[in-house]
C-alpha cells in the first residue's frame, strides 16, 4: 500500500509541475510549424475601381516585377505586378490569401495565355492584380 501512496503522489508532482507549461503551449499555440491561418477577405479590382494615385504608381513600376501597398484611409490596396511579358492573354489569380500570427500573406500566381498568338500578333503585356481588403497594421509578405 505505501508503495501506491509514492506512485500517486509522485504522478499529483509531475502534473502539477507540467500543468503551467502545457497551459502555455496552449495559450502560445506551441507545437504548431506555422501557426493559425485566418483568411482574409478581399476583392479583386476592376481597372477603373483602382485609385488615380495607385494607377500612377503602378504605371512608373510596371516594367518590371513589383509588390505595392497603398492605403486611403480604412481601404488597403495591395498590388502584384509579373513585368513584362512577350504576349498578351496572361491573367493572375489569388489562391490564398490569411492572416497568421506573423502578418498577412498574399498568394498570386501567374497563368499563361491558352494559346500562344501567331504571326505579327505577339502584343507585349504587363500583367498586375489589385487587390482590396480593409487596413491592419501587419506585415503583407507575397509569394
Amino acid at each position: 500500500m505505501d508503495q501506491k501512496k509514492k506512485r500517486w503522489k509522485m504522478l499529483r508532482k509531475a502534473v502539477w509541475y507540467a500543468l503551467p507549461v502545457l497551459l502555455l503551449c496552449l495559450d502560445t499555440g506551441c507545437g504548431t510549424s506555422e501557426g493559425q491561418r485566418e483568411p482574409v477577405e478581399f476583392t479583386v479590382l476592376a481597372e477603373e475601381e483602382i485609385p488615380d494615385t495607385l494607377k500612377q504608381m503602378i504605371d512608373e513600376q510596371k516594367e518590371a516585377p513589383f509588390q505595392l501597398s497603398y492605403q486611403d484611409g480604412s481601404a488597403w490596396y495591395l498590388a502584384v505586378g509579373y513585368g513584362r511579358q512577350d504576349s498578351s492573354g496572361y491573367s493572375i489569380q489569388v489562391p490564398d490569401f490569411y492572416r497568421t500570427e506573423n502578418g498577412l500573406v498574399l498568394d498570386t500566381e501567374l497563368l499563361g495565355p491558352e494559346t500562344e498568338p501567331t504571326g505579327n500578333g505577339r502584343a507585349p503585356s504587363t500583367p498586375y492584380i489589385v487587390v482590396l481588403t480593409e487596413y491592419r497594421d501587419e506585415s503583407v509578405t507575397y509569394e
